[in-house]
């Protein structure tokens, strides 16, 4: 029999277990573009209520999320600030460009993260040559920052300079779960100055698709009228959001298991030489690190340990990433740290 694969790659790479699986099976649905899906309804309202706004969309991804929100916030030639490595600056296929028309102006923070003195430095009055500025947008945590956490104190500080400028404000919370958990901190605490903000739940909550959207009645109605106009609306979707509201009651509190195997993880690659980490860095889910040993890249080393049953992402020439979620235990990552250093012994 073949060893399962142990995939790190991505905490999208979860699946629904059977439990999932069977409230999915007996979900209540409906047409969910003309208001009838009672399923999507209940989820919505819980959601609304978690991230502390009015109203909140169920939409297919939260890339999607993320395009309609520039697009409701924005007029096509106005510009978005936001953390250079932001992924909306490199992993949304130009949606920016291409949906809403806005410009975005990048703020090279630290681990994914700016500071409000950056973002004051980085408006400028009104000029008729000039984008307008119209949102500053925050991802929390910031992927490429290597799961970073922003800190609350940091976040109502960029959105009171925002606002006080007269910008609005937006959260890419694709992992905003995991700030929580890690944190202590609750969801509408963080979302709290932020004029629209969204949570994933196929990444570390595990279920197969599906994002939430919220914000103001009055952002949230517009929001709809954008998921009509690029194709989100799923109809009898309530197969999906079952599997959400089920995640929301099983796998939020179970992320603090997926943080601990991430510092184990980061403690045993910090032990095999021609790699190098920060331990201290790691904070939720994510852990990047150095590939230092001589002859050796990201890609060759993906590829040698693919070869022996754990899938790593390369994240450029010498930097690799490893993503702990629900679907890789303590075994698992004890088995992921015996093969990458036998590939590098090799």
């Amino acid at each position: 029999m073949s060893t399962p694969l142990i995939d790190l790659f991505s905490d999208t790479k979860t699946k629904p277990s059977a439990a999932m699986r069977a409230v999915m099976a007996a979900a209540e649905v409906g047409d969910e573009r003309a208001g009838e899906d009672p399923t999507v309804t209940a989820l919505e309202a819980r959601g609304a209520a978690l991230l502390g706004k009015e109203a909140a969309l169920y939409l297919p991804s939260g890339t999607m999320c993320n395009e309609i929100a520039l697009a409701v916030h924005c007029r096509p030639g106005e510009a978005v600030l936001c953390e250079a490595g932001a992924h909306i600056v490199g992993f949304e296929a130009g949606g920016a460009a291409a949906l809403a028309g806005v410009m975005l102006e990048p703020i090279s923070g630290t681990r994914g993260m700016y500071s409000a003195a950056q973002l004051q430095a980085h408006l400028r009055a009104d000029n008729l040559q000039a984008p307008l500025q119209r949102l500053v947008a925050v991802e929390q945590t910031s992927n490429l920052g290597g799961g970073a956490i922003w800190p609350l104190s940091e976040l109502r500080a960029v959105a009171q300079v925002a606002h006080a400028a007269g910008l609005a404000t937006h959260m890419d919370g694709a992992r905003l779960p995991n700030a929580v958990v890690a944190s202590g901190v609750p969801t509408a605490d963080f979302a709290q100055g932020y004029d629209s903000v969204w949570i994933d739940f196929s990444k570390g909550l595990g279920a197969p698709g599906g994002a939430l959207l919220a914000g103001s009645k009055a952002f949230v109605r517009e929001a709809r009228r954008w998921q009509l106009r690029i194709g989100g609306a799923m109809r009898q979707s309530g197969i999906i959001a079952a599997a959400c509201l089920y995640a929301l009651d099983h796998n939020l509190a179970r992320l603090a298991e997926d943080h601990a195997r991430a510092q184990q993880f980061a403690q045993g690659i910090a032990r095999i030489g021609g790699l190098s980490i920060d331990v201290a860095t790691v904070q939720t889910n994510l852990v990047y690190f150095e590939i230092n040993a001589p002859g050796w890249d990201a890609q060759k080393l993906a590829a040698a340990t693919l070869a022996q049953g754990v899938r790593l992402c390369p994240m450029g020439l010498r930097r690799m990433r490893a993503v702990t979620h629900l679907d890789v235990d303590d075994a698992g990552i004890a088995r992921a740290l015996e093969v990458i250093a036998a590939a590098l012994r090799g």
